[in-house]
């Protein structure tokens, strides 16, 4: 019903920066909520940042200053902005979406929908 689809992956060195861009298809809405996660191997998958109907921008804690969320207004499309990238960023990306619920207090385990992921590599 909905297709989430994440570019933008790729290799770069400690201190650079990747945009990834999310687009979806299919049976959208305005409602509900949008969010980026990651997942290194071995790890669990983790929220990075959201997007909520209402517009509320959300950044985990470990992510402000650094990453940015965003929409882009030539399409139906999630960006998010990482700067700054640090070895420890390396995993795969994910875009989710919900089209019911908000993102307040959202587990990774209740989205609907997630892309492919995208993979970033942080190595010196």
């Amino acid at each position: 019903q909905v297709r989430l689809m994440e570019s933008g992956g790729g290799s770069v060195q400690p201190g650079g920066s990747l945009r990834l861009s999310c687009t979806a298809s299919g049976h959208t809405t305005t409602s509900g909520c949008m969010a980026w996660f990651r997942q290194a191997p071995g790890q669990e998958r983790e929220v990075v940042a959201s997007l909520d109907y209402d517009d509320t921008k959300t950044i985990a804690d470990s992510f402000k200053g650094r990453f940015t969320i965003s929409t882009d207004n030539t399409g139906n499309t999630l960006v998010l902005q990482m700067n700054r990238l640090k070895p420890e960023d390396t995993a795969m990306y994910y875009c989710a979406a919900d089209p019911n619920f908000s993102c307040e207090g959202k587990l990774v385990q209740t989205y609907d929908y997630w892309g492919q992921g995208t993979q970033v590599t942080v190595s010196s």
